[in-house]
Parts: C-alpha cells; sequence; structure tokens
C-alpha cells in the first residue's frame, strides 16, 4: 500500500473523519444573514413608498426560510465530514437527508479550491472534487486554507498511483 510521500500530508486509512472549520459556521451565519436584512429592507421599502402590503407574503415566507435556516446552520455544519480510507475518500453530510459518497481514488479528474471574497476573510476555502461520474463529484466546504491545500496534495499524489481505467 503506498502511502503519501511527505509529513505534511494527511495519513490514509486513519478511521479519522475530518470536519470542517469553524469560520465555515460564520461565513454561512453571515451570508444568510444579509439574505435576511436585504429581504426585510425590500419589503419595509415597498410598504413605506410605494404603499404596497402584499410583499410581506413572499417576504414573509422568504424571512422564515431563511431564520429557519439561521438556527440551523450550526448542526448542518457538523454533518459534514470527510475520511480519507485506503482506496478512497469517504464524504458524509446532511440532518434529515443523509449523503455518503465514496470516491476512489483513481477515478478522481480534477481536485480544485475555490473561495468566495468572505471565505477568503475567514481563511477558508472549498475543495471540489470531479470525477468521470456527475452523482460522486463532491464539494468539502468550509475547509482553512491550509487543510484545503493539504489535502489536495495528498489526493493528487495518491491518485496519480491508482490511475484505473484511463
Amino acid at each position: 500500500m503506498l502511502e503519501p510521500r511527505s509529513s505534511g500530508r494527511l495519513p490514509l486509512g486513519d478511521g479519522t473523519w475530518h470536519q470542517l472549520a469553524r469560520a465555515y459556521v460564520w461565513v454561512q451565519l453571515i451570508s444568510q444573514g444579509a439574505a435576511f436584512v436585504l429581504v426585510l429592507a425590500v419589503a419595509v421599502a415597498l410598504q413605506l413608498f410605494l404603499g404596497l402590503p402584499w410583499p410581506w407574503i413572499p417576504a414573509g415566507i422568504v424571512l422564515v426560510i431563511t431564520a429557519i435556516g439561521l438556527l440551523i446552520t450550526p448542526r448542518q455544519a457538523r454533518s459534514f465530514g470527510y475520511q480519507l480510507r485506503h482506496d478512497d475518500l469517504v464524504f458524509r453530510r446532511g440532518i434529515l437527508w443523509q449523503r455518503v459518497v465514496a470516491v476512489p481514488y483513481g477515478r478522481m479528474q480534477l481536485v480544485d479550491i475555490t473561495h468566495g471574497p468572505l471565505d477568503r476573510g475567514f481563511g477558508i476555502a472549498q475543495l471540489k472534487l470531479v470525477t468521470a461520474a456527475a452523482s460522486t463529484g463532491v464539494t468539502i466546504p468550509g475547509l482553512t486554507q491550509e487543510a484545503a491545500e493539504q489535502l489536495r496534495d495528498t489526493l493528487v499524489a495518491v491518485a496519480e498511483t491508482r490511475r484505473t481505467g484511463l
């Protein structure tokens, strides 16, 4: 079994579930909070300036859904996790609708790191794994920049040794 060559890379098959960074919760709360305030401001503006009361119906629905999202965000972030095994990466997410995906190292075609402006401000990134099958592609949000780069290096090194069917 080929292990990663560098001591800085993550060990394979250690049975550890890796969680998201705590900053991910703050980024999600800020994003959802901004959407909440924007919808509220538009509804108030339409009421005050145009005298239209009907926008409160769709705005109320959006505000309730956003408020519920704000409440469950910390628990939702804890439901995300990934584990490096000897033959694949296992990713899990979800509270009510749970999803567990195993991506074989040899089937990975691209490992991509992206981060938006708010992510950069909090020092987090998301890592995207692309495979030939669209249903097995995985996006791991909320990794620290260092963890995302370390995971990318580990996955690329291991995937190169396990290419199958290409």
